[in-house]
């Protein structure tokens, strides 16, 4: 015969809680729902649903560990089980007057007339509680283009399954997406949990970010730096040119309308901002240097001027 307790994993002093526990721990791991055509798995689960259905209500319980009650929930046999405090045999036939069943306290007579003339009755079984299923954490990484920009990325799910996800463009670092009905099963016909994406944005080289702005350094030389010119430089929806005006210094700051990041609805785009770092050559030659003390000779030119930094 079955053994409630040891079915579901606790002993039996257990608590109403410790009970509840090794119920839901148990429901999980043998859900038809993910061990699907497993006859095997589909019978301890029944056998679980059925020990929660006896040990998890009070009144079954204590009729259950007075043998009252079988593993199924049936009535026990009458003619067995001990004795009456009037020292008769529980259910035997007493003489003499006064006579007849002892069914003790907790018995239901109109069950043990069923069972003698062999019209079993039926007990409904409850089905377990519905719950919704367990949400699951996943985590995917995309490049800071991708990010910005939107893209598509394929994650494999608990189940074995693999989901084609839509990173939203503007998706920011640590943004968690929710995908639902795709987490866990639930039990007793409740809805299944959802699946909880943390996008994680990887660095890069040339591009940083600040609310929907993006901010590129842009190296110029000397000569594009005093003359203007025109460059091609990368955005985040492509390469575009941009006019460098003459007499550029290092921190000039260029703003490209409109290639910024999206916010996540699609509503305001945010702006490209490129600040130029004028670069002397690794190597400047003795011409380059003869031309600058004669130049600075007959120039009163102060870089610091305007900074504040010696008044």
């Amino acid at each position: 015969m079955q053994d409630l307790y040891k079915t579901l994993g606790v002993s039996k002093t257990a608590s109403d809680a410790e009970i509840k526990a090794g119920y839901r721990k148990l429901a999980k791991q043998y859900h038809p729902d993910l061990n699907p055509d497993d006859k095997a798995i589909e019978q301890k689960f029944k056998e679980i649903s059925q020990a929660y259905n006896i040990l998890g209500d009070a009144k079954k319980k204590q009729q259950y560990d007075r043998g009252q009650i079988d593993a199924s929930g049936q009535a026990s046999n009458p003619f067995h089980g001990g004795y009456t405090q009037r020292g008769q045999p529980r259910g035997a036939a007493a003489g003499g007057a006064g006579g007849g069943f002892d069914f003790g306290s907790e018995m239901d007579i109109g069950d043990i007339f069923s069972d003698l003339f062999g019209a079993r009755k039926r007990q409904t079984r409850t089905a377990p509680p519905q719950r919704k299923g367990s949400d699951v954490k996943y985590s995917c990484s995309v490049n800071f283009v991708e990010a910005a920009a939107g893209a598509v990325k394929r994650i494999d799910l608990a189940d074995g399954k693999s989901l084609n996800i839509t990173i939203p463009p503007g998706t920011e670092d640590k943004q968690v997406l929710r995908l639902k009905t795709k987490g866990l099963p639930g039990m007793g016909g409740g809805p299944n949990g959802d699946a909880l994406i943390e996008v994680k944005i990887e660095s890069h080289p040339l591009f940083s970010r600040k609310g929907r702005d993006v901010y590129l350094d842009l190296p110029i030389s000397l000569a594009e730096a005093l003359e203007g010119t025109t460059l091609t430089v990368p955005t985040v929806t492509g390469r575009v040119k941009v006019r460098i005006p003459p007499d550029s210094n290092t921190g000039t700051t260029l703003r490209l309308k409109g290639k910024g990041i999206d916010d996540i609805k699609g509503v305001n785009r945010g702006d490209q901002l490129i600040r130029l770092q004028v670069y002397l050559p690794e190597e400047t030659d003795k011409e380059l240097r003869e031309f600058l003390r004669n130049w600075a000779k007959t120039k009163n030119y102060d870089p610091r001027k305007h900074t504040g930094l010696f008044d």
